[in-house]
Parts: C-alpha cells; structure tokens; sequence
C-alpha cells in the first residue's frame, strides 16, 4: 500500500491567555474539597513535593456555583451599574471600560477574595479612566479566559492553592495514612527465553500477542516542552535523535506507528486500519509542532491520522496565599504550564475518547517526549496487558536505588483496603516514606543492585472501557494536582519564583480507584534498561557535571544517542550477527560524556520493530567497532554481511531486497569534539560533538520488484 503524504491535521486551537478567542474548558461540578483531612508526621525530605487528595482528599462534590458560571454572580452588570462588591475598588469610569466578560471576571475575583484579601494586588489601586485602559481591559479579559479554562473557575483554582500551600509549609505528609510495598509485575527480558513467572510468555510471545490487538490502539504523544533543559531553543520533537540519519523524535515514533499499522494489516488481510495519532502540545510548542509536520508532509501518515489539542495554561502564584503573580506589567497575570495531566481531560473534553470507543478501539497508548528506546516496547507491553487484562500497564525499569526518577508502589490504605492503589511515587517521595516504616533504611538497593520499587518510564498503556468510564466520572479527567515552591528561607511563605498547581499524566490511578474502586486492574512491566529507557533531558553541561560525581545516566542527547546505537548492537548479535556489544567498561568519553566507540547501528522502524523480524531478516555477518550501519526497507534481507566502513541501504515498501555476502570497506564515519570556540547548530553542539562523514557505500532501492546484491554491492533485478 501506498501511504498518501499529504498532511491534514484536526486544528483544535491552542489558546493563549490573552486572547480573546478562547476555548474554554467544559465546566465540571468538580470540588476539591472532601470529608478527609491530610494528617500525620513530618517526612523530611531535601526537596518536598506536596500533592493534595493524593490519597485522602476527594475531589468529587457539587462545587460552589458562584465559581462556575455567569449566572451566579449579578444579573445586572451594565457599563453603569456596579455591584456592591465592586463599587469600593473599581470606579464607575474604569467599569464601563471593561467588557461583559471582564466585568463578570472581575467580580467574580473580587468577591471570591473577600475573606482572604490576596488578589487586592489584581483589582485594586487601579489609575482614573484614561490612564492605562488598554491594560485594564486586556487584564480583566485574561481574567475572563483564565477563570473559564479551569473547571470550576479561578474560585476552585485558589482554593485549591491555598491549601496545598498551607501543607506545603506545614509538612504534612500526604502518606501517613498509607504504607508503601513492593507491587507485583511482569518482567520480560529480550534476550531471555524463559517465560515470565507471572503471564507464562516470553518476550517474543509477549511482542506476538500484542500484535494481535495492535489494530485497535490509538496513540497519544505528550509533547508540550521545549528544549531549553537541553540547551535547545526548538521543540523537543525537533531533535535529530542520531547524527547518522538524523532523523528527529517525531518521525521516529510516526514511523513506529506507521511500521505497526503495517504489521496489522499483515496479520488481519486488511488495508484499512489507521493508528490515529493525537498530539498534546501547548502554547510554546503549539507553532513549532504544526511547522515540523507540515514542513515534512506529516513524515507519511494520512489525512487525519494526526490530530492535535493544546493545553491551557494555569495562573501563576506569588505567596503562601495564593496570591497571583503579575506577568511583565501591572496589567498581566503570568501564566504557567499545568503539566502533562491534562491530556486526560483534554482527550475527553475534545471528544477523542468518545470517537475511539466508537471506532471499537481497545486500548490508548500514551508516549513522552524524547525517549527514543521506550516505543520498542509497546508491542510487548499491549501482549502483557490483554493477557492480564490490565486496566492500565506502565512500562518500567530496573530502578538504581536513589535515582531521580519515580517509582512504582504499592500503596496499603492502614484502616480502608479500598483506598489502596498501585501508583508511580516520586523519588523524593520515596526514600523519605520507606524511612518511616520496616528497616526504616530508605530507597536502598537489594540483592540485585537495584532498588526493589521499579522506575517508572512514564509511557501507558491504558484499556479503552476503564479509561472512558472514568473520564465520564465527576472529575473528567482532571487528575488530582500538586504544588511544589521553592521558599526564600525558613518561614516558608515566600517563594523564589512562582509556583503553580500541576498534575502529572501518571497520576491517573487516583481517578481509576475513584471510579472503579477495588475493581481497578492497575499493572506494569518491567524490561531492560538497555532496550527501554534513555530519555534526553538534561544539557551537555549537567551532563558533564553528573559524569565527575559518578552518575552513569546523564540523560544527554549524546548519552541518549550512544544508546540507541547500543541498543541495536544487542538486536543484532541476539540475530547471529558477529558484533561488539558496548558494555559500561568499553565506553569512551566524547565531548565530556561516556559514549559507544561503535559500531553505530540504526534500524530503522521500517526495517523491523519486533524480535521476530530481525531474526528473521539477519543471518550471520559482522561488523567492525568502527563501523556505521543504517537498514531501512520492509522487504530487506541482509546475510552474511562484511562491514567495515559506513553502510546505508534504504529499499521502498514495493521493494524486495535480499543482501548475501556483501562486503564493504571504506573510511566510513567518525565521531570529531567540537574545538573550543566554533560555532554549530544547536542540534550538534548539545551533544558535544560532530559526526565526519567520510566516505559511505549507500544502496538505494525505489523502483517496485525484486533485487539480489551480492559481494559486490552492484544491485541486480531479480524480478
């Protein structure tokens, strides 16, 4: 089949908060409030991260109606008439200024704050008409768009802030209540053929079994950051994941989707299955995102497989009171991003879950940003989840005791088994609850050198029924946030920057236990380090800076690329290849960070994505350390190969290629540190190094038929 290129994205908008054409949100009868109080000892910790009805607070209830809708606030708001609440603050000229929706947000502040007296800031002190109007309109507008983004308004927003930041400096220990186990998982290894005591399969069988629900699946990309952590000032999706194809992230996880969509269609005898494709991203990345996809024709995916929603931003906070944090002038509120858990109330809001339910669709598969390693074990993952049934599946790692990831825990509710949960806990989290019971040892390593609690990947695979009916639940997919400010001293009431509520992606399971209660099938699978996990995060300096204290995951572009490499080193040796697999002895330091000496080795998601396949498709050969390779083409063979040098060979969908006894030597490629003082793109300098292309043999096959290269490299038709 031919894919059509042509690019069609579903435009949902994403809206800035200073705009007047604004999306708002779907308003919810969403409360924050509960019967229960967080109580309990102090954990200390070094750096304390506070969430709110984590555990013990509920979010559901009618929430105040004054906070939800216009109608609650005075019928009569002309341009002359003030409300008893406002005429102390706003002159009757600055009133009429303002529009319909600035009044009724205004007014809505001003009277949400009564009691408190944090926002006066805001709304107060305002200059004569005639002074400055063009701030004060746009300023009660951004109000109006802030207050209906957020279910429940800007009223349950500081609400909620307030006492999350009075726990926050308080102490209180969202976990006193709770007591943290090991959770019971799957473990498959790639190079194992022995089956994993909980499913009874294999890796392989794992990969096959999910092939058999693969067809059904929708993807969602959680991709609302930019570069800058990195040292980038695009988008993440942009990065080119190696410097030997760079292809960037966002080709790379659409080409897996593309390869599995194939395999589907392989398996069924069908030609009409279609993996859509939804892409969260926000206001910084929003631009960026539709340009890197129309720029390449949607990397090959049809028109409307590619759909896009936007997340909102949250107001900013100054202080211990919630009180909100101005922008760059007097009339701006300064916004920030609310974090990766709103996919969930954005994929219900903008009506995708309702869409996929009806296409019959089975299970949503949710994906970050940079972690080029962790797409390889989708299939397997889905094999695990519809052997065990699991409602939801996250995909983890052997976890290095302490590491600055979070981990999967059991959670024992002490008097009410069903407020028990299986929950990622974040690391900071983690050592300070595991101090306050058992061996009172912390987040300390076990017989295998790894911590028990496993890390947590952060990539989802969740079951289309559960995930629906708990969407359509009070909350709507507004998973349960948290505050983490940063304080200029001990008095804990004033931060070094602003904060803001957040809420995370992973923290699902609270709304799934919400729901369905002890019904909840929450499950995850561990795999290999090596096959699953290398995110790209941090910049070339902290990398640098984490390798002198000992650190061997420096989470930089380079580290992440070397692993790829290293990654297809062991796919080819588990195949019979002749290849030097790196281990962490072999690795040598480039631009500041251990990396493969090679062979570079990319197969790319067209070539083959399951076990099965690349044994299939490699027999024997070998490769020099030196060597770089990179296979592409779903009907392409290679036996017997001899590489020394630099090898590319693409071969067309149409195309049917078999390689048998080639062999190759040239110069090949090489790694070069980048001179101190020259310039580079961006894309090369975080890395810290450039890749010279010397001389390569490239074989590129398009034209439709069947094709034999032999020792030679000269391209015969066979067919």
């Amino acid at each position: 089949m031919k894919l059509q290129s042509a690019l069609t994205l579903l435009i949902l908008g994403c809206n800035s908060v200073n705009s007047n054409a604004f999306g708002s949100l779907a308003t919810s009868n969403v409360s924050f409030f509960g019967d229960n109080v967080i109580s309990g000892t102090f954990i200390p910790a070094p750096k304390r991260l506070i969430t709110s009805s984590i555990l013990s607070m509920s979010r559901g209830g009618a929430a105040d109606e004054s906070s939800l809708s216009a109608s609650a606030v005075d019928e009569d708001i002309s341009t002359t008439n003030r409300p008893a609440s406002v005429e102390k603050h706003i002159s009757t000229d600055n009133w009429a200024l303002l529009s319909e929706k600035g009044r009724i947000a205004i007014q809505k502040l001003i009277e949400s704050d009564e009691e408190v007296g944090a926002q006066e800031h805001v709304y107060g002190g305002w200059p004569e008409a005639g002074v400055e109007d063009e701030g004060k309109i746009s300023l009660a507008d951004q109000l109006g768009v802030l207050d209906a983004s957020y279910p429940g308004g800007l009223k349950a927003y500081l609400s909620k802030a307030r006492i999350l930041l009075k726990e926050s400096a308080d102490g209180t220990n969202p976990f006193s209540d709770f007591t943290a186990s090991v959770p019971s998982g799957e473990s498959l290894s790639y190079d194992s053929s022995t089956p994993d005591s909980h499913t009874g399969m294999t890796f392989s069988e794992a990969e096959l079994k999910g092939l058999t629900g693969i067809g059904d699946v929708a993807f969602v990309l959680v991709a609302g950051g930019l570069g800058e952590r990195l040292g980038y000032s695009g988008i993440k999706l942009s990065l080119e994941t190696n410097l030997l194809t760079n292809k960037c992230y966002l080709e790379i996880y659409v080409k897996y989707i593309l390869a599995m969509q194939h395999m589907a269609e392989e398996k069924t005898g069908r030609s009409d299955i279609r993996l859509p494709l939804v892409i969260m991203t926000s206001g910084d990345t929003d631009p960026m995102t539709r340009k890197l996809l129309t720029d390449n024709n949607n990397f090959g995916m049809e028109e409307g497989q590619i759909q896009i929603v936007c997340q909102d931003k949250v107001p900013a906070l100054k202080d211990s009171s919630a009180g909100l944090s101005l922008g760059k002038s007097r009339w701006e509120i300064a916004t920030k991003p609310h974090g990766h858990g709103d996919v969930h109330h954005l994929l219900y809001r903008e009506g995708h879950v309702d869409k996929w339910e009806k296409e019959g669709r089975k299970h949503v598969v949710f994906l970050q940003d940079t972690n080029a390693l962790v797409i390889n074990s989708i299939l397997p993952t889905l094999g695990v989840s519809i052997e065990k049934n699991f409602d939801m599946n996250s995909i983890c790692i052997p976890r290095l005791a302490g590491e600055a990831a979070g981990a999967i825990t059991r959670l024992e509710h002490k008097s009410d088994p069903e407020k028990s949960l299986v929950i990622n806990v974040e690391y900071n989290q983690l050592d300070p609850l595991l101090k306050t019971q058992g061996d009172c040892k912390g987040d300390v390593a076990d017989d295998t050198g790894y911590s028990p609690y496993p890390g947590n990947a952060n990539n989802i695979v969740i079951a289309m029924d559960a995930y629906a009916k708990t969407l359509r639940g009070e909350d709507q997919g507004v998973v349960v946030e948290f505050v983490n400010p940063k304080y200029k001293d001990e008095t804990r009431t004033e931060f070094k920057k602003a904060t803001r509520l957040e809420c995370m992606m992973q923290d699902i399971p609270k709304l799934f236990q919400k729901e369905l209660g002890s019904e909840a099938n929450i499950g995850f699978t561990t795999f290999d380090r090596w096959f699953t996990f290398s995110p790209a995060k941090n910049s070339l300096e902290s990398g640098i800076e984490a390798v002198q204290k000992g650190n061997t995951a420096p989470g930089t572009m380079s580290s992440a690329e070397s692993e790829k490499y290293i990654q297809n080193q062991r796919k080819l040796k588990h195949a019979g290849m002749n290849v030097d697999v790196t281990e962490e002895s072999d690795l040598v330091e480039v631009g500041g960070i251990p990396v493969t000496p090679g062979p570079r080795i990319i197969l790319c998601p067209g070539f083959g994505i399951t076990q099965k396949e690349i044994v299939n498709k490699i027999s024997g050969g070998k490769i020099s350390k030196r060597s770089s390779l990179v296979l592409e083409g779903q009907g392409l063979t290679v036996k017997n190969l001899d590489l020394d040098g630099a090898l590319i060979i693409r071969a067309s969908p149409e195309c049917e290629v078999e390689v048998d006894g080639l062999v190759v030597k040239n110069k090949g490629y090489e790694l070069e540190e980048i001179p101190e003082g020259v310039e580079v793109e961006e894309s090369v300098s975080i890395r810290g190094y450039t890749m010279t292309k010397h001389e390569a043999m490239e074989i590129i096959v398009n034209e439709p038929g069947k094709y034999f290269i032999g020792s030679d490299g000269i391209v015969k038709k066979v067919e």
